[in-house]
């Protein structure tokens, strides 16, 4: 793709970038993965384009691109069980973990790009192997795993996965989760050893570091209050200062609202049609850390089980090795907790504002039929440390509380999607909504988001730039060479996308990465 020049961009207006005015090609409103991505592949593709970014936070992803709000999993369908639903005859549904994983292939192929052209720096800062399993416990549980093992194990972008019952090969895979098990509950495992840990917050810092240098006005500390179209067809962007209290102006061409929780209510205030219908429902959550380093370096896998009945998509329990800022961690959870806010740092008023004339049928219709979700969430949060405990301890029979730490993780709005008359859905995954004349997009829902970014904001270019794709198609296949074509369908280019970008990524796994069982003289967990 093209390449900057390194120099500040001047505005079409010729008033200097610290003034009070200021008139770019593209705003961006959110210092988040999405964001980062999206200018980073316009710099590249349009290197005239003035950018700017605007976070009313101090610091880049520190929402739901933050690594310890559990944005980290690198989603790709390998271990979560809930892209893979069983059916009534018994038989599970793929196609929702394929298209997931295409899309993470996306992401993993223009990250590779990015390293060797020197967009991106060193891999080991914001990706790393870690295996990725799916844990099942009970005859039923265990019969959908084999199947689901049976549906995926063909297909090209699953080659590799295994899956065992048996008790001796499940303690040389997680030793830690053998400790102690009854095995007269059957279990089941599928692994796959070449899954990857993310850290969102760490890449979003390299890409946003690319494009100040690239010449992007990057302001932290300004909130984006209001959104107006002006007759001549530009986005008027209505800013405050929140450490000084000082006012600015922006106009725009086009607009990307990636603001996590806060795009719903940004997106209601543009007034474009497509918005409307649309609701959130927030769901916050709740990890525990574990602060115990022996047991942080018995496990290293991304262990996902099936979420409780009742329990959100996003809810799915697993027990999950990561690597922030070069540290091994362990977590466990979500634990549900519920707040009316629709961002960590939000407003105690987020939810009931977002209620419109327009969306207030569909959000009461989810309401009527989801009182099981809303059982669930009472129920989690008046939960006591021992039952949080009695959770982890079905993944680590020996848990032990004085090992573990509660941390609060981000806040995520689940997306409440219009349907037939007033009627909404709750659903799982996420949505770009983009104003019929591709002024301004946005990105509304939550898993598997980070880690589809690529492929998200590809959609953003297509739609909103339906004019200029064409021309800069070309240049993507460069960065991107499944740009258009299925990698499940075609084995032979994802064999070469598969190795190319592994060893730019420096994806291996090595042995000092596999744990090893401990010894029964250990004391117990």
């Amino acid at each position: 793709m093209a390449k900057h020049d390194g120099r500040k961009r001047d505005d079409s207006t010729g008033r200097a970038a610290n003034g009070t005015e200021q008139s770019v090609d593209v705003a961006l409103i959110g210092a988040g993965i999405m964001s980062a991505t999206l200018g980073a592949l316009l710099s590249e593709l349009e290197p005239s384009w003035s950018i700017s970014l605007f976070e009313r936070l101090n610091a880049a992803a520190a929402e739901s691109s933050d690594p310890w709000n559990n944005a980290g999993t690198g989603h790709s369908a390998l271990c979560e069980l809930n892209y893979t639903p069983q059916q009534p005859d018994g038989s599970v549904s793929v196609e929702k973990a394929i298209d997931i994983n295409e899309r993470f292939q996306v992401s993993r192929q223009y990250w590779a790009y990015a390293v060797d052209k020197g967009i991106l720096g060193k891999p080991k800062d914001f990706i790393n192997p870690i295996p990725h399993m799916s844990f099942v416990h009970g005859e039923d549980n265990v019969k959908y795993l084999r199947a689901r093992y049976d549906a995926l194990a063909s297909q090209t972008l699953f080659e590799g996965m295994e899956y065992t019952e048996d008790k001796d090969e499940f303690a040389q895979w997680v030793p830690l989760m053998a400790k102690g098990r009854d095995y007269s509950d059957p279990v089941a495992l599928n692994r796959f050893d070449l899954g990857t840990d993310v850290d969102f917050g760490a890449l979003t810092r390299q890409l946003l570091t690319y494009l100040g240098s690239a010449g992007c006005d990057i302001r932290f500390g300004h909130e984006v209050r209001d959104l107006t179209k002006e007759s001549d067809g530009r986005w008027k962007l209505s800013l405050v200062n929140v450490r000084t209290g000082d006012k600015r102006i922006v106009r725009a061409r086009f607009v990307f609202v990636g603001a996590g929780g806060g795009a719903l209510p940004l997106l209601q205030k543009s007034g474009i049609k497509e918005i409307r219908g649309f609701g959130g429902f927030p769901v916050s959550g709740q990890f525990l850390r574990c602060v115990n380093p022996d047991l942080i370096a018995g496990h290293n896998a991304k262990v996902y089980g099936k979420a409780p009945a009742g329990a959100p998509p996003m809810s799915v329990p697993h027990l999950d090795t990561r690597v922030i800022s070069g540290e091994r961690g362990l977590l466990f959870g979500p634990y549900a907790g519920w707040t009316p806010k629709f961002l960590k740092e939000g407003h105690l008023t987020d939810l009931f504002t977002s209620v419109k004339p327009n969306n207030v049928f569909q959000m009461m219709s989810v309401g009527i039929h989801e009182m099981g979700l809303t059982k669930y969430l009472v129920q989690q949060v008046l939960q006591s440390e021992d039952a949080r405990t009695g959770a982890l301890a079905e993944f680590l029979p020996q848990a032990d509380s004085d090992d573990w730490e509660l941390i609060t993780a981000g806040q995520r709005v689940q997306m409440i999607r219009p349907g037939k008359e007033t009627k909404g859905t709750l659903e799982l995954g996420t949505a770009i909504v983009a104003a019929e004349d591709g002024t301004i997009a946005g990105l509304l829902g939550a898993s598997p988001g980070a880690s589809t970014c690529v492929s998200a904001m590809l959609e953003v270019l297509e739609r909103c730039f339906a004019d200029r794709y064409a021309k800069w198609e070309q240049d993507l296949q460069g960065a991107i060479p499944s740009l258009g074509r299925s990698l499940n369908e075609h084995p032979d280019l994802y064999k070469e996308v598969w190795d190319y970008s592994n060893k730019v990524l420096k994806l291996t796994v090595q042995e000092d990465d596999i744990p090893e069982a401990p010894e029964e003289s250990e004391p117990a967990l």
